[in-house]
């Protein structure tokens, strides 16, 4: 019988069984950034130890950097102390360092990709929960905590469970104005936010094999916020042709040998999976949350659902009276204060290249903050070289430098009061944009777009006369 690909690399890097029932498994990536980092560091030093494998981890800063200056040192003393930690740290024990203004400084799950640092068939952690969004390249891609941060760092290997397998099949085509952050949020709108607990999930279907490997890192990305410890699509061509020619990648011949033993990872045509489920790509509209969890969406042209409608009562009063919507009310003409463009989930070259081809001749309305943040420095070079950034500065957007902004409030990107925000990002906690009376809308960077313009939560569809 066949295997899929969460048991091929499972087995792959198994070690060995442990007496608590849990498995080692050994890390072929480690990604590391300032917040969960340095104490792990600090822990390392109390206990004598030393990086197993520096060759095999990777330091950047994202979640706390400025977007509008990163002239060290940085305004905010313990932001400051956060990188001079991580940058002393890697230093002393050999690991490469992304610093700002380095050419290669990014969003932790930006540059990992974008550098060809993340490969078909690898073990990949990093302690920030969005780490599946490495799974697009057919890895099982895991966000842990500061302690397992601490375990990796000096052992390569982190003791986990096996998980179930869920394959989950977008078939037929997409609609117009429909992309994949409307597919994900779908997905975890139909089986809610703990739908994939245990689960590992497995894209699949025609709407995700004729997907870009940017969608597909936008996919996989919030895997998480359905429950899921990962994520992942099988390698394919379209993976090997993203990481073709990438700086980390082997080349020539080397190259054809890779691609050989990431095909290989692949599922079999006789896997089995615990679980599979087919959504139809017709089914999908643009969507957008009207709560504070990822799962409280809607279609555009949907109405805000009653409390009684939903899974959870209880919450879904709590979230229209934390949002300020009323049940029954459309969810388009929402008032928008703020608009943001940017994130782990969206904060890719072709994010920027989807909003710039239809928002030449607009504006952004009148009192919306709108702004635009690359997902790193060379997404950043990129645009700038293509002229995306005045493309968006035309229209009223203002057009950042690299890093998480307002994905979440650890910077000085932050909601003020009970500012509603459209967001491209992955999370609507409360109080996750800075404020505690913050609202935060998720959308697609091309709905972002058409909110900011629009002064209200609109359809991409009609402010852009989207055909086709």
């Amino acid at each position: 019988m066949g295997k899929n690909l969460f048991q091929k690399v499972w087995d792959a890097h198994q070690v060995r069984p442990l007496a608590s029932g849990q498995y080692q498994v050994f890390m072929a990536l480690h990604l590391i950034h300032e917040v969960t980092s340095p104490q792990a560091f600090g822990m390392l030093q109390d206990k004598g130890l030393s990086v197993a494998y520096p060759e095999r981890t990777f330091a950047t800063v994202d979640h706390i950097i400025p977007t509008t200056t990163q002239v060290r040192p940085l305004e905010d003393d313990m932001a400051e102390k956060m990188i001079a930690v991580l940058s002393d740290a890697t230093n002393e024990h050999g690991i490469e360092f992304f610093a700002p203004q380095s050419g290669a400084q990014g969003i932790v799950h930006v540059v990992g990709p974008e550098l060809g640092l993340t490969q078909p068939g690898m073990t990949i952690c990093c302690g920030d929960s969005h780490t599946a969004t490495h799974g697009a390249f057919g890895t099982i891609a895991l966000g842990i905590g500061t302690s397992q941060v601490r375990d990796v760092l000096a052992s390569q290997t982190l003791a986990m469970d096996p998980l179930k397998v869920r394959r989950i099949r977008v078939e037929g085509s997409l609609g117009t104005g429909v992309t994949a952050k409307d597919v994900i949020l779908h997905i975890i709108r139909t089986f809610g936010v703990n739908g994939g607990v245990g689960y590992a999930y497995e894209y699949a279907g025609a709407v995700v094999d004729n997907m870009t490997m940017e969608e597909r890192m936008t996919l996989c990305n919030m895997s998480i916020e359905g429950g899921a410890r990962c994520g992942y699509v099988n390698p394919d061509e379209t993976t090997f042709e993203y990481l073709k020619g990438r700086e980390r990648v082997p080349t020539g011949a080397d190259f054809d040998a890779a691609v050989a033993r990431w095909e290989a990872f692949a599922s079999d045509a006789d896997a089995t999976w615990d679980d599979e489920v087919v959504i139809q790509g017709a089914d999908i509209a643009p969507t957008v949350t009207w709560g504070v969890t990822p799962a409280q969406a809607i279609g555009i042209d949907e109405t805000v659902p009653h409390p009684e409608q939903a899974e959870d009562p209880a919450l879904a009063g709590d979230a229209l009276a934390y949002m300020q919507l009323d049940a029954g009310a459309p969810i388009k003409g929402t008032p928008v204060n703020v608009a943001f463009i940017g994130s782990c989930t969206n904060g890719r070259l072709s994010d920027f290249q989807a909003v710039a081809g239809v928002i030449e001749g607009h504006k952004v309305a009148e009192g919306v903050r709108a702004i635009v943040v690359p997902g790193s420095e060379k997404v950043d070079a990129e645009a700038r070289a293509l002229g995306l950034h005045d493309v968006f500065e035309r229209a009223g957007f203002e057009w950042r430098m690299p890093g998480c902004s307002m994905c979440l409030a650890m910077n000085p990107d932050k909601l003020v009061g009970d500012e509603l925000c459209a967001s491209s990002s992955n999370r609507n906690f409360i109080g996750r944009q800075g404020s505690p009376t913050g609202r935060t809308v998720l959308m697609s960077p091309v709905m972002v777009a058409a909110s900011a313009i629009s002064g209200q939560v609109a359809d991409a569809r009609e402010v852009f006369g989207l055909r086709g």
